[in-house]
């Protein structure tokens, strides 16, 4: 087992890891910035290296910074987390090349999932259903192009081969819009991302977002930890997110589990990984794979029983995951609530002082959070403060149990979408299960 591990990241997640690398005996290197610097995983961390101010890009993003941190503490491997550089493939490849082990995928695997059109045609190759499309980039031919939306059927959407977190993409409705979408398209994803390479795809009417988390090793071993529902989105942000996935037909359900985990053999997948899909009408539609840990991985580990931080931790020092297919179950059902320092209406950030932080607590509840009374949540980053999060042995159980978590929470000082999250266990609609990625926006009468 690796002996010490350095946590590229801050917030919750890096406490997350930190008490994944304390129950291995792993020590812990927490690199922060100027603005974190009494972050709850710096003060428990064995040793901590400041990297740069509070903007991300002079810390967080700063690699020659994070490399230097791990050499003058002899780390012998980086976790990334989520965001920042998790799924920056420069960066895990300068992490090998420097002599460290990035926990994650190998360099040329996030490359391949990192572009979209890439990532689609190795989806098709391996199996895995994707969503009707151009099959690649769109050509420069006009006509082709026309020719191309026609047979897939309008309504189409174009999307940024680069994009990601619901940026470059243009819903086109009719022929009339489509070049003059792409062209727009194009310019948002050169200035956004450098790079105006756009694809294009069906678009679905009501579908829903569900995703299989999966975990592969370096000995051949891949496994699949069954589904989570994301569909309650804001801007493409999810909200809500539950697991197992409500309503879904078994059989396109257990062919896709099986896909999803050849796919991670096909390509010589490494690490913790998620499959995201469109689900309409019983069909499920591939659209891309995050190749790192989820912010939403916990329902999963409260169904599931498997620590999946901890099994990165073993996939990454070369150990075969801990736990075969057959002795993974469902157990329950679980949700998440992600809860951002926001105001709940406009959902303008809210950063401050926090006065007085009270987390609920019970049968079936978990808390993953890094304030605490008194800690200031900066402007700088991510406005989430905590993830409540319930599990019972049926969905109405969970449901009920997490309404009353929040009505426990205490957070003054700062703004926060408890009452949204409150108002949205307690929807019909939502209760019922199933709901599209359209629902919630529609609710807000965005």
């Amino acid at each position: 087992m690796i002996k010490k591990v350095l946590i590229a990241n801050r917030g919750e997640i890096a406490l997350r890891v930190l008490r994944a690398c304390k129950a291995q005996g792993i020590k812990v290197v927490a690199a922060h910035s100027t603005a974190d610097r009494d972050l709850m995983h710096v003060r428990l961390a064995d040793e901590s290296v400041c990297i740069g101010p509070a903007p991300g890009a002079k810390s967080y993003l700063n690699v020659p910074a994070l490399i230097a941190a791990a050499e003058i503490t002899e780390a012998e491997a980086i976790h990334p987390g989520y965001g920042f550089l998790s799924e920056n493939a420069d960066f895990a490849e300068r992490c090998e090349e420097s002599g460290f082990v990035f926990i994650g995928p190998r360099a040329e695997t996030i490359r391949l999932m990192g572009d979209k059109v890439s990532a689609i045609q190795a989806m098709k190759k391996a199996g895995v259903p994707t969503v009707p499309g151009s099959d690649g980039p769109l050509p420069t031919d006009p006509a082709a192009v026309k020719a191309i939306a026609k047979r897939v059927g309008y309504p189409v959407i174009i999307k940024a081969s680069s994009g990601g977190g619901g940026r470059g993409m243009r819903v086109v409705n009719e022929e009339a819009e489509l070049i003059n979408s792409i062209e727009v398209t194009q310019a948002e994803a050169r200035v956004a991302f450098g790079d105006d390479t756009v694809y294009l795809e069906k678009f679905l009417q009501r579908p829903r977002h569900v995703e299989i988390q999966v975990l592969a090793d370096e000995h051949g071993n891949a496994v699949h930890l069954y589904d989570r529902d994301c569909s309650l989105q804001r801007r493409h942000q999810k909200v809500i997110e539950e697991a197992p996935a409500p309503a879904l037909d078994p059989e396109a359900r257990a062919a896709v589990f099986e896909s999803c985990v050849q796919a991670c053999k096909t390509i010589g997948y490494r690490g913790a990984g998620t499959f995201e899909f469109l689900y309409e009408d019983g069909g499920y539609y591939f659209i891309e794979m995050n190749t790192r840990v989820q912010v939403e991985h916990p329902v999963t580990e409260l169904i599931t029983g498997v620590d999946i931080v901890a099994e990165q931790l073993r996939i990454a020092s070369g150990l075969p995951l801990s736990v075969t297919q057959d002795e993974i179950q469902v157990n329950g059902h679980a949700f998440e609530c992600r809860i951002n320092a926001e105001d709940p209406v406009n959902f303008m950030p809210s950063p401050g002082t926090i006065n007085n932080w009270h987390a609920p607590g019970g049968p079936g509840v978990r808390v993953d959070s890094h304030i605490y009374s008194g800690y200031r949540v900066p402007p700088h980053y991510d406005s989430l403060i905590a993830k409540i999060l319930t599990h019972a042995d049926t969905r109405v159980g969970a449901l009920d149990r997490m309404q009353i978590a929040l009505g426990e929470m205490i957070v003054d000082g700062v703004k926060t979408n408890g009452p949204l999250h409150q108002d949205l266990c307690a929807d019909e609609g939502f209760r019922e299960g199933g709901v599209s990625i359209h629902y919630l926006e529609k609710k807000l009468g965005l």
